[in-house]
C-alpha cells in the first residue's frame, strides 16, 4: 500500500494523541514519549508498505490503518504495557474531538436506508477472500426491527496483529466498537463473541437505544 492519500492522513490525523498518551495513559516521559513516536512513524510507514492495496469501496480501509498505527507504537515501547492498559490507551488516542464529530455523524446514519444498502454491498464484496487485511461480513437485521448485526468470519486486525505478534493487544482494538457505539448515540453495541478469542466469528450488533 503507498503511503500517500489515506495512510498519511491518518498519521497526522491521530500521531499527536497517540504521543500525548504515551505520557497521560502510560505514564512514559516526554523525552521517551518523542522517541517511541519517531520510531513509530518509520514502523508505521513499513507495516503499510508491506499491505496490499484496498478494492476501491472497500469500507475496512480505516480500521486497518488504525491497526497499523497501534501496532507501530507497540513495538516501538521499550517496555509493553498489559492488555488492559493498553486498551485505555488506545480508546484515549483514538477518540479525539475530530472522532466524536465522526461518531455522531454516523450515529445519525444508523439504520436508515442509505446506511443498510452500505452493509449489503459490504457483504456482497467479501473483500478478505481476496485481501487477508480485509473482512469479510453477513449482515443479519434483527427480526423485531430493533437493528442488526453485522457479524465478521475473516478479521483483517486478527491477520496484521497475529503475524506482527501482537495477539495479546487485539482485544484492546476490539473494545473501541463499545466506545464508538456509545459516542454515536443511537444504539447499544452487543458482543457474544470474537474471533481473536476463539470465537465462531465476531458479533457486531447494534440494537436501537431505547427497543427492548
Amino acid at each position: 500500500m503507498k503511503y500517500q492519500g489515506m495512510p498519511a492522513g491518518m498519521w497526522l490525523l491521530f500521531k499527536g494523541s497517540f504521543r500525548k498518551n504515551l505520557i497521560k495513559v502510560l505514564g512514559f516521559g516526554r523525552e521517551e514519549a518523542d522517541l517511541i513516536t519517531s520510531a513509530a512513524k518509520r514502523k508505521y510507514r513499513e507495516i503499510v508498505a508491506g499491505l496490499p492495496e484496498f478494492e476501491k469501496g472497500d469500507r475496512f480501509k480505516m480500521n486497518i490503518l488504525s491497526c497499523a498505527t497501534l501496532s507501530a507504537f507497540i513495538l516501538s515501547m521499550p517496555e509493553k504495557p498489559d492488555a488492559d492498559r493498553m486498551t485505555a490507551y488506545y480508546r484515549e488516542s483514538m477518540m479525539t474531538p475530530v472522532m466524536k464529530r465522526f461518531c455522531r455523524i454516523m450515529g445519525k446514519q444508523k439504520f436508515t436506508a442509505k446506511d443498510v444498502a452500505g452493509l449489503k454491498k459490504t457483504e456482497r464484496q467479501q473483500a478478505a477472500d481476496r485481501n487477508p487485511y480485509s473482512w469479510n461480513m453477513t449482515f443479519l437485521p434483527y427480526p423485531d426491527g430493533s437493528g442488526y448485526e453485522a457479524r465478521f468470519t475473516r478479521c483483517g486486525i486478527c491477520t496484521l496483529m497475529k503475524q506482527l505478534g501482537l495477539n495479546d493487544y487485539i482485544r484492546a482494538m476490539c473494545r473501541l466498537d463499545y466506545t464508538m457505539a456509545e459516542a454515536g448515540g443511537v444504539c447499544e453495541f452487543i458482543r457474544e463473541y470474537t474471533l481473536a478469542s476463539g470465537g465462531p466469528y465476531c458479533d457486531c450488533g447494534y440494537r436501537k437505544k431505547g427497543a427492548q
